[in-house]
């Protein structure tokens, strides 16, 4: 739990003194579904952790902006800058750069992120970057950045190319950065979403995923991109965003189904298709659909965080990227009732999915002190939406300008682009599977419940079957697959 501090004891510095950081990054995408129950109370908590932390500088990361119909919610997105501004302007917080990507009808271009920034009054020297001429602007003024902003040259914000998408298939996942020189030491910080699990049932099926590899391709590209541009040269970097990391679910799968008898109902409609995990006298303990991860211990499942030795989707970058340690719970999928703020959903594994990774060169600037390294979850027992916010608050030295990459760095990267070659052969490879056991069954629509969600088939030795069923037939009777894996 952090302690209050009084604004005089921590605010004060001068252009000697370390600088202390705050970064967080958000999915807020559920908060603007629900904005009258959620907006508030998301705001309420976020001005109270950074009146716990007293930073000297804030940079907001989020994502979703907007939920998933922009054009109905772009008054709340306003709404919520407004409430964000207001309330740390009275923690005196009066230099900010807001660019909020609002281009909702350039399929190539929108990326629902939104990048806030914030600097305290006692911030002595603070210049922004700007891309296009690539020379630093001062920062003595607060700037706000709505609709379309892909001319505003103090940031840099891109799609990632079409054949990165699942299906190349467009959706709002990207970046954006800014530079910043913060009393005299030069950072990036960098917004980022990834891609996510379209569906449980296919990120089952290999390890890695389709998905894990979409992401660490994705992530290798932006990496090599600032690597790569001629235009402004390399610096330290914090990388902060929604990854989408997720668990290695094939993995996670095997360890929560021994001893369990797997099998597979489907109909014609293959999204209601779904994996039934049962124990011996026939009872569902896992349930695998499209959508849906239905464990009988949900909520179990993330004690002692075990889930954490299967978090994978980053390890090719080790090298690379650097995280500081956390134990925190997964930040994602909760509960969007503020009635059950602590509880998962149903529909996906746990999985730490928002995170504050770094470039190598951080620790060179930052400052050892434990004290000050403190990476979390926001709201703990508060609902903030789907998504826990994650945040790092981190001491940074003065005066240090810009540190470089290490001399092997594109070595690294090549190394981590083998890598993900590697896992793509792997996955490609034709695999032997164990012919499964399949039986069809017919049943008659008059003789069943109003729209029941299961149907119990008598089995010998006196268990039961569990079937998912769908009624989208036109016929008055179902043929439903059964298959014991």
């Amino acid at each position: 739990m952090l302690e209050s501090k009084t604004h005089s004891e921590s605010h004060k510095k001068d252009v000697n003194t370390n600088s202390i950081l705050l970064l967080v990054t958000a999915n807020v995408g559920s908060l603007f579904e629900d904005p009258l129950t959620l907006m508030q109370i998301w705001v309420d908590e976020f001005l109270t952790t950074v009146r716990q932390i007293c930073p000297h500088f804030i940079a907001l990361h989020l994502q979703e902006v907007g939920g998933k119909i922009y054009d109905k919610s772009s008054n709340q997105v306003k709404r919520f800058v407004e409430l964000l501004c207001e309330g740390l302007e009275k923690q005196q917080f009066f230099i900010f750069r807001i660019y909020m990507d609002e281009n909702i009808n350039a399929s190539e271009q929108f990326t629902a992120l939104g990048n806030l920034y914030f600097c305290h009054r006692t911030l002595v020297r603070s210049c922004i970057w700007n891309f296009e001429i690539n020379s630093w602007e001062p920062t003595q003024r607060a700037e706000k950045y709505f609709g379309n902003i892909e001319t505003i040259p103090t940031k840099e914000k891109s799609k990632f190319p079409l054949e990165f998408f699942p299906d190349s298939k467009w959706s709002r996942k990207g970046f954006m950065r800014t530079r910043w020189n913060i009393d005299g030491t030069i950072v990036d910080f960098v917004n980022i979403h990834l891609f996510h699990d379209a569906s449980n049932l296919t990120a089952v099926e290999n390890s890695p995923s389709v998905y894990s590899q979409m992401r660490r391709k994705a992530l290798l590209h932006t990496l090599q991109r600032f690597y790569n541009d001629k235009n402004n040269e390399p610096v330290p970097y914090f990388l902060f965003g929604d990854f989408n990391f997720r668990c290695d679910s094939a993995s996670v799968i095997k360890e929560l189904t021994r001893n369990l008898t797997k099998h597979r109902a489907s109909t014609t409609n293959a999204n209601s298709s779904k994996v039934f995990y049962r124990n011996e006298i026939g009872e569902n303990v896992l349930i695998i659909g499209k959508k849906e991860f239905h464990y009988v211990e949900n909520q179990g499942m993330i004690k002692d965080n075990w889930l954490s030795k299967y978090d994978r989707d980053p390890e090719p970058f080790n090298d690379i990227l650097c995280e500081f340690e956390f134990d925190f719970k997964p930040s994602y999928p909760f509960e969007e009732d503020p009635e059950l703020p602590n509880q998962y959903m149903k529909t996906r594994c746990p999985a730490w999915c928002d995170r504050v990774l770094m470039s190598s060169q951080i620790p060179e600037i930052s400052s050892p002190k434990k004290a000050y390294e403190q990476y979390n979850t926001m709201g703990k027992s508060i609902c903030m939406g789907d998504h826990k916010p994650v945040y790092l608050y981190v001491e940074m030295k003065s005066n240090k300008d810009i540190v470089k990459p290490s001399g092997n760095f594109l070595e690294l990267l090549q190394d981590v682009s083998r890598r993900i070659s590697s896992d793509d052969c792997n996955i490609t490879k034709k695999r032997h599977h164990t012919k499964p056991i399949t039986q069809f069954i017919k049943f008659n629509k008059s003789t069943l419940p109003e729209n029941p969600c299961t149907i119990f088939v008598p089995r010998r030795k006196c268990q039961t079957l569990r079937c998912c069923i769908n009624f989208e037939g036109r016929n008055d009777f179902i043929i439903l697959k059964e298959s014991i894996l």
